[in-house]
């Protein structure tokens, strides 16, 4: 059931006092005067703290800067009269005695009577003796449909025309935005750069960053990275691929269902958070990192708090990337009753959440080590789809070396011997080949001279990989990976020496 539908059935069924929670006093106003003027037949009074009473003649002003004078115009009025009373931010004088009490009075005259006082306020904040008097609906930011309208709106006003797909781009960008902050977001646009075009994009995105900041669990991400500068892993490249598209309007139209999230296990330094930046970039999608460290928080019920609002802020924001780094280490104490039921509870809100969420949002989880992660997160349903990555064979190595020395040396990469750096590389994992370049760069530098095949090889012999250094992990993480329950991201052709 939508907005508009629910208010007024709460309408009709004389529901005493309605709590709107939402940011858009305007936008809420709006609605609610044009769903009275064309479904019910009600006279409406606005009430603000500074302003009292303000559309109304007979009662301009009446009520200013006394929230239990407002109260007292709805038993003013005869008892015939149907109204709506709209009191602006009043959610922050329920805890007065005085307000609660005469709220509680009214609510049995209220139910008698076609009347109805409407709370908006943008905090949440309900005392408990006023919890079964007051009922709560929540107004959601503009849907697709509402924003692709406002932006058609305002082009028009503008006299500027662009093509659907820049529209359908524009209008994804603006999701979890208000209407207010995209009208200013564009007019700044307009202002700066005279046109709305592709780099409009990046613009909207980082007015959301703005959002994000401040909220101290979430971080914003920009990122660069791309599928390119992912080594091997072709079957995770494959599955990414087919549902780059996924958050499209004709990716809906088609009956597709919206991709959930991936799960990356593996070997550190494979290239797992490279991945989560790259599908951010790739998509076109803001990409949120979370701080696992902040979400749990000493005071009780302090941690499932944080993550009710990570994952109001994630959703309000989608279509998002939601980058958890990690996540074997974030619920590793579940199960021992070490933090009083903590985990657990965070654990059985996220994976509730992961689920049945319906709003966009693409999770992707990373993990090291697969014994610390509670059978819950891993079971199907949870993500699309769960890869394992391995450490890098030959073919990969080789494309690894390609890919980070042209970054270093655009112009002269062809130069180098691949096979021979992939052969001294055995066991090394796609960070440890970049760092070996670079200390092959520092050596030669040193020397005042380019770096060569040579200096790689001799930075290669220096290093003692990780994987030898935890032999017995990395050889327990591979065989339960071959064990058939787990997808592996690279093709099986490219694990022939």
């Amino acid at each position: 059931m939508n907005f508009n539908d629910e208010l007024m059935l709460l309408l009709k069924a004389r529901y005493p006092v309605i709590y709107i929670h939402t940011i858009e006093e305007d936008r809420v106003e709006y609605i609610i005067r044009k769903n009275i003027k064309t479904k019910l037949n009600r006279s409406i009074y606005t009430w603000d703290f500074v302003d009292g009473y303000t559309n109304n003649p007979n009662n301009e002003g009446f009520g200013r800067r006394n929230p239990l004078q407002a109260l007292e115009l709805v038993e003013r009025l005869t008892s015939e009269t149907p109204a709506l009373f709209l009191l602006k931010d009043f959610n922050r004088f329920l805890t007065d005695i005085s307000i609660s009490r005469k709220l509680k009075n009214l609510s049995r005259v209220l139910k008698l009577r076609p009347k109805t006082i409407i709370i908006i306020g943008s905090e949440l904040n309900i005392p408990t003796e006023l919890q079964d008097l007051i009922t709560v609906l929540n107004f959601q930011l503009p849907i697709e449909n509402e924003i692709n309208q406002e932006l058609c709106r305002l082009l028009r006003s503008l006299n500027l025309e662009i093509n659907s797909q820049l529209i359908e781009k524009l209008t994804r960008a603006c999701q979890g935005l208000s209407l207010e902050r995209i009208r200013r977001v564009l007019s700044k646009i307009i202002a700066t750069y005279k046109t709305i075009d592709e780099s409009s994009i990046e613009v909207l995105l980082n007015e959301k960053k703005q959002i994000i900041s401040q909220t101290q669990i979430l971080e914003y991400w920009s990122t660069t990275e791309s599928i390119g500068n992912i080594g091997g892993v072709n079957n995770l490249k494959d599955w990414l691929k087919k549902r780059k598209i996924s958050f499209t309007i004709q990716a809906s139209n088609y009956g597709l269902p919206t991709p959930r999230g991936l799960l990356l296990i593996g070997i550190q330094g494979t290239g797992k958070s490279l991945t989560a930046k790259a599908i951010a970039t790739e998509w076109q999608l803001p990409l949120l990192k979370l701080d696992v460290g902040k979400l749990f928080g000493g005071i009780v019920g302090e941690s499932e708090s944080r993550l009710r609002q990570m994952i109001n802020v994630a959703e309000t924001l989608s279509p998002c990337i939601l980058w958890i780094d990690e996540i074997d280490k974030a619920f590793s104490n579940v199960g021992n009753g070490g933090d009083a039921g903590t985990s657990n509870r965070v654990l059985a809100t996220f994976i509730s959440w992961l689920s049945e969420k319906t709003k966009p949002v693409f999770v992707v989880a990373t993990a090291n080590n697969v014994d610390l992660l509670p059978l819950e997160v891993i079971r199907k349903g949870r993500f699309d789809e769960i890869f394992f990555l391995d450490l890098p064979k030959k073919q990969e190595r080789e494309q690894i070396f390609k890919i980070h020395i042209q970054e270093f040396r655009p112009k002269t990469w062809d130069l180098f011997d691949y096979s021979k750096l992939a052969q001294l590389s055995e066991s090394f994992s796609g960070a440890e080949i970049r760092q070996s370049i670079i200390d092959a760069m520092y050596h030669a530098f040193y020397e005042k001279r380019e770096f060569t095949t040579a200096d790689i090889c001799y930075a290669l012999n220096e290093v003692i990989p990780l994987a030898q250094l935890e032999n017995t992990q990395t050889l327990k993480l591979q065989s339960w990976a071959s064990s058939g329950r787990i997808r592996l991201a690279s093709s099986k052709t490219i694990y022939i020496n």
